[in-house]
């Protein structure tokens, strides 16, 4: 089914619009139901809080010129309590990850 209606790119596309839309200072959250959609989404914002890590360590290059963070990621993920797992079990596998857009300078 995830292939088929090609769920993941579709996730992926999605994050990239709604980075797109989002002000300065609005918050992102996303709520992933499988470990491969919650990998994504959270590839998809640490990449973005931190964009100098895919950067050569050695690279001769000073703190302005490398590339600056589009998100602030907000908390750790929440997973569902018990108390959630037990009205819906389907809840069981669901994560939530937040992050904030940073603004511009």
């Amino acid at each position: 089914r995830i292939f088929l209606n090609r769920e993941l790119e579709e996730l992926a596309l999605v994050l990239t619009q709604a980075m797109d839309i989002l002000e300065p200072g609005g918050r992102l959250a996303v709520i992933s139901f499988h470990s491969l959609e919650d990998r994504i989404v959270k590839n998809f914002m640490r990449d973005r809080a931190n964009p100098g890590d895919k950067m050569p360590s050695r690279l001769p290059l000073k703190a302005r010129d490398l590339p600056q963070p589009t998100l602030n990621i907000i908390g750790k993920p929440v997973y569902a309590s018990d108390e959630e797992i037990t009205a819906n079990p389907r809840a069981r596998s669901a994560v939530m990850r937040v992050a904030e857009k940073v603004a511009t300078a």
